[in-house]
């Protein structure tokens, strides 16, 4: 994604576009799977924890960023979705439980879950777990 189009991702979304809200919003963009807040602490060294967790709940309101929970803990990704009314970017994740990285399975929808009435579903948490191609080569 080109520079000047961070901005206008952020403005989309309703969010002001400063400084330190396009450094992570590029971060996430350019990593190729979902990353936790300390992997994001170390990836940008000019914006403190607090600082980033802060940008990561706002986009997560604002519908900008994905969380998942791998068990491990949580991990966060841009979301891709082309619809302001609803997101049609969920996809199943894969969680490698030796290398412990997350990786988005995009072409993988989540399987429809019918649930009994009554019950409201908000967000759905879709994990695999087991060995990614590299670690499974290494056993």
């Amino acid at each position: 994604m080109p520079p000047d189009q961070y901005a206008s991702l952020l403005e989309d979304h309703g969010i002001k576009p400063t400084a330190n809200r396009i450094v992570i919003a590029k971060a996430l963009a350019t990593i190729d799977h979902p990353m936790s807040l300390s992997e994001l602490e170390y990836l940008i060294l000019t914006i403190d924890k607090s600082g980033i967790f802060r940008t990561l709940t706002l986009f997560r309101e604002c519908g900008l960023v994905h969380a998942i929970d791998d068990g491990e803990g949580t991990k966060y990704e841009l979301c891709r979705s082309h619809h302001d009314t609803h997101d049609d970017d969920t996809h199943v994740h894969f969680h490698c439980e030796c290398c412990h990285t997350t990786f988005c399975l995009d072409d993988i929808p989540i399987p429809e879950v019918s649930l009994p009435e009554g019950y409201l579903p908000q967000t759905t948490n879709y994990i695999v777990k087991g060995l990614c191609p590299k670690c499974a080569v290494r056993d």
